[in-house]
Parts: structure tokens; sequence; C-alpha cells
């Protein structure tokens, strides 16, 4: 039991609830109400397969890395409590789930499955050579959506690339708030991001913007999808939490970064995916 908390305290696994709501938001709307069991079932498998996949790779690739960073120097791997042969094992299980639950939706799902995996993979090492990495993990989440939507439709459609770039500036821009805290480790390392490179001022302007125009995005959502007031009371509310969650971080303050990072977004994506749920259910209301 004990090694199996430390499996999943090194792939965080307890946040898969910042993309897995947008995978259910996906289903929804694709749905126009619930899916199927069987749907339910295999989305959620490949979701949670695809997150445990990326965040194995994430701390085998970056383990080095980890260790020189006071920050994530006690995470189990560099701290030796779980090897590396153990979170390949994890890596390969999560692989093959991943690919079961694709080819149990359907045959699109299935196809377009290497695609996902070459950015679940490839990602991690974007932050060493581009400082557009924090918009690569966005896009890269954003899947999570679009995938939810082609589960249920087993087709791509303009809806499902709406809510690809809602999910793409909402996760980039928390992700350079979150990058704040590494500009000195990054600078030193040789690693790109957007604090590293053009200040933490700089970062979070844009992660400003980045939060704006999710908001704008969620907002045609709701027009093309013909969501009900629950929606857009839903919308209101993750637009005052961005807004918070922008105004506690700023350049000469991080202290509260944790709070705005864990907290508030995990809040935000079920917040979404709960009032476009029932935003459906009442179109009228």
């Amino acid at each position: 039991m004990r090694q199996v908390k430390v499996l999943l305290d090194n792939i965080r696994f307890e946040h898969t609830v910042f993309a897995l709501p947008f995978a259910y938001l996906g289903v929804t709307l694709a749905a126009r109400g619930l899916p199927t069991l069987w749907q339910f079932i295999w989305i959620t498998i490949a979701m949670a397969s695809a997150r445990t996949l990326a965040m194995s790779l994430n701390r085998l690739i970056d383990r080095e890395l980890d260790a020189r960073n006071p920050r994530t120097m006690h995470r189990p791997l560099p701290r030796g409590m779980i090897s590396a042969r153990a979170v390949n094992f994890i890596s390969v299980i999560a692989f093959a789930l991943f690919e079961f639950a694709a080819w149990q939706l359907n045959t699109l799902c299935f196809l377009l499955s290497p695609l996902a995996l070459i950015f679940l993979v490839g990602y991690h090492y974007t932050k060493r050579f581009t400082w557009l990495s924090h918009w690569i993990l966005g896009f890269t989440d954003g899947i999570a959506a679009a995938g939810g939507w082609i589960a249920v439709r087993a087709s791509f459609d303009p809806l499902a690339l709406l809510l690809w770039f809602a999910v793409t500036v909402w996760i980039g821009g928390f992700d350079l708030i979150y990058a704040c805290q590494d500009v000195e480790i990054d600078q030193r390392e040789g690693l790109q991001s957007v604090p590293a490179r053009f200040g933490i001022a700089t970062a979070l302007t844009l992660a400003r913007v980045n939060h704006a125009l999710t908001v704008l995005a969620l907002a045609v959502v709701g027009i093309v999808a013909q969501l009900g007031i629950a929606f857009w009371i839903g919308l209101i509310v993750v637009a005052i939490l961005l807004a918070y969650e922008n105004a506690i971080v700023k350049p000469n303050d991080l202290s509260r970064l944790n709070l705005a990072f864990f907290n508030v977004n995990g809040y935000i994506s079920v917040i979404v995916f709960v009032s476009a749920l029932f935003g459906i259910w009442f179109p009228h209301a």
C-alpha cells in the first residue's frame, strides 16, 4: 500500500482534476447530456491513463533536473523512494491502457491516439528549446476536451476545436504563473520559459491575457452550444476566480502561488463542467 501511495504521489494523480472535467465537458456537449455508461468508463480510463503516462514520463525525463532544483528535489524519484524501472513499468501499463481504451471507444479515437501520444511524450522536452512550452503544454492538455468530443461523436467538429483552444489558453495561463517560481533554476539550467526569458512581470501580464481569452472562448462555447443560464452563472464565477488567481500573485510576491495554481484551478475546471451540464439539461432556464 505504501508503494502505491508513493507511485500516486510521484505522478500527482490527484491533479487529474485539472483536465478530466474538460474531457467530460467535451463529452457532455457532444452527447447533449450524459454519454452511455460504456463511453463514460472508457473515456475516464483513457484520460486517467494518458495523464499517468505523461506525468510518469515527465518525472523520468526531468529526474536529473528535479534533483538539482530545491523545489522538486524531494519528489519520490530524486529521493530514491521509487526506482526509474518502476516508473518505466507504470508508463508501459498506462500506454497500453490508453491505446486499449481508445480502441474501445471508436475507430477515429484509435487512429488519432498516436498523434496524442506525440504531444504527451514530446511536450516534456519543449522547455529545453522554446519558451512557447507553456502553450504546448496547454495544447497537450486541450487534447482531453477535443478527445472527449471525438469519443462520443467520432468526428472532429468546430466546437471541439473551440474547447481545445479554451483549455490551451487556460492551462498556458496558469503554467506561466507556475513557472515564475523557477526563474533562477531555469536560467541556471538553460531551460526556456517566459519568466526566465522576459521576466516575471511580463509572464504575469501574459497570464492575464490568456485567462481573458479563456473566458471569451468559453462564452463563445456557451453561445454556439446554446447553453442555459446555469452555464453563464458558472462562467461568471470562473471569471471571478481567474481574476482572483491573477490578483494574488505579484512580481514581487509569489508567496500565494501554490494557492493560485492548485486550489483555484481545480475549482475552475469542475465549475465549468457542472455549469455546462446544467446548461444543457435546462437550456431555457
